[in-house]
């Protein structure tokens, strides 16, 4: 039997789903952005702050959705823990594009698109999870593998780092990792939405 619950009430779950899309789109912004010179940065920039302003947007609308909602798929505490995730992913990638402008870097490691492949994996992964959650019987799978990821991205954040203090001077060093940082907390905030519906995935089991 399929463990469901209160499938008549999915508005919620696609406000999520909403919002993991927008990490997918806002990983394709910066991947634009790395491959970019410094004279485009400002235009793709702003298109980044516009993706952190529609998962905003997307953040409020859940909370005042549940709030107004009788009957909600998940206990509320969770929707907001998800939802909360989300919108914090999507923030860092904001603030690495931000980071990347304001530095002026033109080159990154190859390290960096590995990390943003990741996420955007990542991400589509949770796109479809988010409208499954009133469905649970099939998520265990997205659960494992968003740690696996979760795992890759950390393993490739040690490797980064090691190559940039082989290779760089000081100054160079700390703007490049201060991009490194913003990404693999991404592949985290990522993985902390996994465990949560982890957690779901226990309490309702």
């Amino acid at each position: 039997m399929k463990l469901r619950l209160f499938p008549q009430e999915s508005a919620g779950l696609n406000l999520l789903a909403q919002m993991a899309r927008q990490i997918v789109v806002a990983t394709g912004t910066l991947s634009e952005i790395l491959g970019a010179p410094a004279s485009e940065h400002a235009r793709l920039v702003e298109d980044m702050h516009n993706h952190e302003a529609k998962s905003a947007e997307l953040h409020f609308a859940l909370l005042t959705h549940m709030r107004t909602s009788f009957v909600n798929p998940l206990p509320r505490e969770d929707m907001y823990a998800l939802s909360r995730y989300l919108n914090e992913a999507l923030e860092k990638l904001d603030a690495a594009a931000e980071l990347v402008s304001l530095y002026k870097l033109e080159r990154l490691s190859k390290r960096a698109a590995d990390q943003l492949e990741i996420i955007s994996r990542q991400a589509e992964l949770t796109v479809e999870a988010m409208r499954k959650l009133d469905n649970l019987d099939d998520l265990e799978d997205y659960w494992i593998e968003i740690l696996r990821l979760a795992k890759r991205a950390e393993r490739t954040h040690r490797v980064w780092v090691a190559d940039m203090l082989q290779e760089m001077k000081a100054m160079t060093y700390a703007r490049h990792r201060d991009i490194a940082n913003q990404l693999v907390d991404v592949t985290k905030d990522m993985r902390r939405i996994a465990t949560q519906v982890g957690s779901i995935i226990v309490k309702e089991s």
